[in-house]
């Protein structure tokens, strides 16, 4: 089992001198139509863990929204689909903007449309660097999921039992019984960092490597908060952590944000912004 203070040793320290530019840009692909809070929490997240700059790509007719809402996240229109979610036509200019980009984030909130799907698999295929994929994104390969295989650079999957029962066709109480072996198994056949959702979040890898989370709480299983883990775990690889470790913190530090906010909001009615506004208490312990 590794260990989390090992793991945290490994995270860089700012210098006195550091600017924005050091600490990684995220692009989180996320939003349509009946799904902009999704998009917002991922986007927030990664700019309240740390990353220098942050970038929403979002369908074009829900901009105003979430131009409107995102403050510190730069937020950027693309080609939509009739039901305003991300279209195929938004590609080339995704891949292009993604040049300036260090880490993606990629799923919350994105819809289940055909064509969304399409794109989001197309991304994956050629992104060229660390994704976190998570939700409709996942969702994106099921009966697809040999196309998952990237040995060009990082892929971690955030997949709740539901989403990782379609993904791989077990039932979801096949892989609670049996929640690391299973883990472990998807890691190594995609060649890829997993973390199974849950009580006792699991994060494996392709070699191996296993972390059983022991911070959260049931308060936390509130809409929402798995995005803020998308965007936390998104900003740690912008900012140069290994993918397995920063899989791992982000479990870690997401889990101990929701524990602060069960102590001040008891566990009944505790939501994602709560978690959102614990962040920069827990990430301290990372200097």
């Amino acid at each position: 089992m590794i260990s989390i203070d090992e793991i945290k040793k490994s995270f860089p320290k700012r210098r006195p001198d550091a600017h924005k530019s050091d600490f990684g840009h995220v692009l989180v692909i996320a939003g349509a139509s009946g799904y902009t809070g999704a998009a917002y929490l991922a986007s927030q997240a990664a700019i309240r863990s740390g990353s220098g700059l942050v970038t929403l790509a979002i369908p074009k007719s829900l901009y105003n929204v979430m131009a409107t809402k995102l403050t510190e996240v730069m937020v950027r229109p693309f080609a939509e689909t009739k039901e305003w979610s991300l279209s195929l036509g938004a590609k080339k200019a995704l891949l292009g903007f993604a040049e300036k980009c260090n880490a993606f984030a990629i799923g919350p909130g994105l819809s289940q449309n055909e064509e969304t799907g399409s794109l989001i698999r197309d991304l994956v295929s050629e992104l060229s660097g660390p994704i976190v994929l998570d939700a409709d994104g996942i969702n994106a390969f099921d009966g697809r999921a040999d196309k998952l295989r990237r040995d060009n650079c990082a892929l971690i999957l955030t997949p709740h039992p539901g989403e990782l029962s379609r993904l791989t066709g077990k039932s979801v109480d096949v892989i609670q019984k049996n929640r690391k072996d299973v883990a472990l198994e998807v890691a190594r056949e995609y060649n890829i960092v997993l973390v199974l959702k849950g009580h006792n979040t699991v994060v494996v890898g392709p070699e191996g490597q296993l972390y059983v989370n022991e911070t959260g709480n049931p308060g936390m299983a509130s809409g929402g908060v798995g995005d803020l883990l998308t965007g936390i775990i998104a900003a740690f690889l912008a900012q140069g952590v290994e993918n397995f470790n920063a899989a791992t913190l982000g479990v870690y530090f997401h889990g101990l944000a929701g524990d602060l906010a069960l102590k001040e909001k008891g566990p009944l009615g505790l939501i994602a912004t709560d978690l959102l506004e614990k962040l920069p208490e827990v990430l301290k312990m990372l200097g």
